[in-house]
């Protein structure tokens, strides 16, 4: 069975945060709290955020960077900022 990713990376929908590129996200399936075509945060890239496995997201205008990982069923929103080599995870 193939994995299927969770989300997308939308390059013509970027922000500049402290002179790094974050780009929006898209939810490219439903899982967890993000319904297929779902817009979410922004990453910097797809290292952030974890792309297959368990239900975690970035939303609104919640935003992930540098070495940061967001992954197993954790939710990052509002206006939160995670990064540096921060790690969010479980629940």
């Amino acid at each position: 069975m193939t994995a299927v990713k969770k989300y997308e990376l939308l390059l013509d929908q970027s922000i500049k945060v402290y002179g790094k590129k974050l780009f929006r996200i898209r939810a490219l399936i439903s899982f967890g709290s993000a319904l297929v075509g779902e817009l979410g945060g922004y990453i910097e890239k797809e290292e952030n955020l974890a792309r297959v496995y368990g239900d975690a997201w970035v939303s609104g205008d919640a935003r992930v960077s540098g070495d940061a990982r967001v992954y197993g069923n954790a939710q990052v929103s509002g206006d939160a900022w995670v990064s540096g080599d921060a790690r969010v995870s479980g629940d």
